[in-house]
C-alpha cells in the first residue's frame, strides 16, 4: 500500500521540497493498459476531454477559492508566486487552491478525486500515480472545489473529467498525461 505524505510542504519556484511518497509495496492491481490514445480512452470511460481557454497566469497573494476560476477543477488562472511540489498528498490534507494552479503552469498534471471518494478508489489512484514513472511531474489529491466529476487530471489549459470511477478511466487518465505532461508556459524541472 502508498503512504501518503502526512504534511503540506509548499517551496518557491526554485522548486523547494515536497512530499515524498514512502510506498515500499506496488499497491493495488489496477487494469493494464488497452487504448493509449486520449480521444479513443476517454470516450469508453464516460470521460470528457477539454481545452478550455486560458484565463490568465499573473502571481497574486490572496486566498483563492473556486469562485476566481471558470472551470472545475481549474486547468489555468491567476494563482499564488508559491507552488506545491509534485507528489501525493493525504485525503484531508489538500494544497491551497491557489498554490495548486500554479504547478500546471510548470507543466505539472494533477491527478484529483473527490471528497468523499471510496479508499478503494484512492488506493487505485495511488497506484496509478506510482506507475506513471513514480509520479513525475505529478500531484495527486483530493479535490476540494465540489467539482463535479468523480476524478479528473489537470494540465495548464487542458482537463480530461469522468463523472465516475470505472476500469477504462485508467487509460483515460494515462493518456492525458502521455499527452500533457511537461507542456505548461513555464516548464520546470
Amino acid at each position: 500500500m502508498v503512504a501518503l505524505a502526512a504534511g503540506v510542504f509548499s517551496g518557491g519556484d526554485d522548486g523547494g521540497s515536497g512530499p515524498k511518497s514512502s510506498s515500499g509495496g506496488k499497491g493495488v492491481a489496477i487494469p493494464p493498459v488497452q487504448e493509449t490514445d486520449l480521444k479513443k480512452a476517454a470516450a469508453p470511460a464516460g470521460c470528457t476531454v477539454a481545452a478550455p481557454a486560458i484565463e490568465g497566469n499573473t502571481h497574486e497573494d490572496k486566498n483563492f477559492s473556486a469562485s476566481d476560476y471558470k472551470t472545475n477543477p481549474p486547468t489555468s488562472g491567476n494563482h499564488n508566486p508559491v507552488w506545491y511540489q509534485d507528489g501525493e498528498y493525504a485525503p484531508g490534507n489538500t494544497p491551497r487552491l491557489g498554490e495548486l494552479v500554479h504547478p500546471l503552469e510548470h507543466g505539472r498534471i494533477e491527478l484529483q478525486y473527490k471528497k468523499g471518494t471510496p479508499s478503494q478508489t484512492v488506493k487505485q489512484l495511488e497506484s496509478l500515480f506510482k506507475e506513471l514513472d513514480d509520479g513525475y511531474h505529478m500531484l495527486l489529491f483530493e479535490n476540494t472545489t465540489d467539482m463535479p466529476s468523480a476524478v479528473a487530471a489537470t494540465a495548464w489549459g487542458h482537463s480530461v473529467t469522468c463523472p465516475a470511477m470505472n476500469d477504462k478511466v485508467f487509460d483515460a487518465l494515462r493518456a492525458f498525461r502521455t499527452s500533457f505532461i511537461n507542456k505548461g508556459p513555464e516548464v520546470v524541472p
